[in-house]
């Protein structure tokens, strides 16, 4: 499991330009995820602002640590034993990919090109992978 250093760049660099505007891209965020699976509503039952800003701030951490993968690993396994207490399958990591994605090119436009998308899909198969690993 790795991630190659230009694609560790192009997802910092993007991210770095989605975080003026976090508080929106975590509204887009959850707008996209409910249009994919309106179910998942049901799992939410805070406030969604604090939601977006905890979202927000999880992936900032995860993405500033992409160049020190042994210190996110456990960080996201973490993240996903706590996950299997709001009821998050397995099959909801592909959703959430999904709703990351469209998220992104809402929000970067044509800065979100197919490169930086590839960096970004390979980055969150490797989130993802290592936080359904930590359930099973």
């Amino acid at each position: 499991m790795s991630l190659t250093p230009k694609q560790i760049h192009l997802v910092q660099d993007s991210f770095a330009k989605v975080e003026p505007i976090a508080d929106q891209a975590a509204v887009i965020f959850y707008q996209q995820l409910f249009a994919i699976d309106p179910s998942l509503q049901n799992m939410f039952k805070h406030d969604m602002k604090a939601q977006g800003k905890m979202l927000m701030s999880t992936l900032k951490l995860a993405v500033g640590s992409l160049n020190n993968l042994p210190k996110l690993i456990p960080v996201l396994e973490k993240l996903a034993v706590r996950h299997l207490d709001y009821g998050v399958k397995n099959e909801h990591y592909t959703l959430v990919g999904n709703a990351l994605l469209r998220t992104l090119k809402i929000g970067l436009g044509d800065a979100f090109n197919d490169e930086t998308r590839e960096a970004w899909s390979a980055t969150y198969r490797l989130m993802a992978k290592v936080m359904k690993t930590a359930t099973v």
